[in-house]
C-alpha cells in the first residue's frame, strides 16, 4: 500500500492541532462530496479526506502515524518494526496498511445503536383528560460511511398518547428512530410535550385555577354563576360576603394524574361596573352611609 500523507490531504502541517484538523476535514469533506461536487475526482477525493480525518481525529492512531510519517523514507524502519512484533521481514508499505488501510471501513462493521430521534407534540388541555391517536409525520436522517447525513426519509406513524401527560413530558415510542449500523439496534423516537396555553385556565401541577369575575353585590349577597371547566359549565354556589383573591374549590375538576385527579380553583375578582349614573351613583352612596364603620384597610394599622 503506497504511503499517504495524510496532513498533505487535508492541507495541513504536523504541527496543527484536532481544530484546525476538524475544520479542514468539514471543509475538505463539503467541497468533495459527491451528491453536491462538481469535480471531477470528486468521490475519490471525498474518500481520501474522510480517511485521512478517521486517523488524525484519534491521539492514538495520530501518534503511529506520526512516527511512521517520521521514519517511512528509511529502508530499515519497517524490517525493525516487524522483527519487533513477529520476527519476520515485513515491506513497510504492509505496516502501514495494516495500521492504516481501510481503517474508515474497518470502522463501519462494528455494531452501532442508532440515534434517537426527537419532535415535539401541541396539545391542548382538553386532549390530556383521555388517550389520544396521533399521526406523526417526521424525517429520519441516513448516514454515511464517514459520518454525514446523506439524505433524510420522510416517516409516518401513528402514535397512542395516554392521559394525563404533562408539560415537557418525554414519550418514548421504541425502535423508530434512526436504523441501527452492522445489525446494531434502532434508536428511540421521543415525543416531547407542549401544552398549549389556553385561555381561561392556568396550570399549577395537575390543578386549574381560573378568574371568576364577580359583581361586587354578588360577592356581598352570594349567587349562583355558570362557571365553565374543561368539559363543562357547572353552577357553581358563591358564599355571601366572598372576598376578592379568594379560592373556591371545585373537586377533580383538574387535569388527570397518574395517581389521582387535581382541582379546579375559581379564584374571586371583583368587577365594578365602568360607568355609574346618578341614580347609581346614589345607591353607592347610601351603601357608603351605612358601612361608615368599616374601614377595608384596617390591616395596615395592625401591621
Amino acid at each position: 500500500m503506497e504511503f499517504k500523507d495524510y496532513y498533505a490531504i487535508l492541507g495541513l502541517k504536523p504541527s496543527d492541532d484536532i481544530k484546525a484538523i476538524k475544520t479542514a476535514y468539514r471543509r475538505l469533506a463539503r467541497k468533495f462530496h459527491p451528491d453536491v461536487s462538481t469535480e471531477a475526482n470528486a468521490e475519490a477525493r471525498f474518500k481520501e479526506v474522510a480517511e485521512a480525518y478517521e486517523v488524525l481525529k484519534d491521539s492514538e492512531r495520530r501518534a503511529q502515524y506520526d512516527e511512521l510519517l517520521q521514519h517511512h523514507n528509511d529502508p530499515n524502519f519497517g524490517r525493525q518494526a516487524q522483527r519487533q512484533r513477529s520476527g519476520e521481514a515485513e515491506d513497510f508499505s504492509d505496516i502501514f496498511s495494516s495500521m492504516f488501510g481501510n481503517g474508515a471501513r474497518s470502522r463501519q462493521q462494528r455494531a452501532a445503536r442508532g440515534q434517537d430521534v426527537e419532535i415535539g407534540v401541541a396539545m391542548f388541555l382538553e386532549e390530556t383528560l383521555s388517550e389520544q391517536t396521533r399521526t406523526l409525520s417526521y424525517k429520519v436522517p441516513v448516514f454515511n460511511a464517514f459520518g454525514l447525513v446523506e439524505k433524510e426519509i420522510p416517516k409516518t406513524l401513528n402514535v397512542k398518547i395516554p392521559p394525563g401527560v404533562v408539560d415537557g413530558e418525554r414519550i418514548r415510542v421504541k425502535g423508530q428512530g434512526v436504523p441501527g449500523i452492522a445489525g446494531g439496534t434502532n434508536g428511540d423516537l421521543y415525543l416531547n410535550i407542549k401544552l398549549a396555553p389556553h385561555p381561561l385556565f392556568d396550570v399549577v401541577g395537575h390543578d386549574l385555577e381560573i378568574v371568576l369575575p364577580l359583581a361586587p353585590w354578588e360577592a356581598a349577597l352570594g349567587a349562583k354563576v355558570s362557571l365553565p371547566t374543561l368539559t363543562e359549565n357547572i353552577l357553581l354556589t358563591i358564599p355571601a360576603g366572598s372576598q376578592a383573591g379568594q379560592r373556591l374549590r371545585i373537586k377533580g375538576k383538574g387535569l388527570i394524574g397518574k395517581k389521582e385527579t387535581g382541582n379546579l380553583y375559581a379564584v374571586i375578582k371583583i368587577v365594578i361596573p365602568p360607568k355609574t349614573d346618578d341614580k347609581s351613583a346614589a345607591l353607592w352612596q347610601q351603601l357608603a352611609e351605612a358601612n361608615k364603620a368599616f374601614d377595608p384597610r384596617t390591616v395596615w394599622s395592625k401591621s
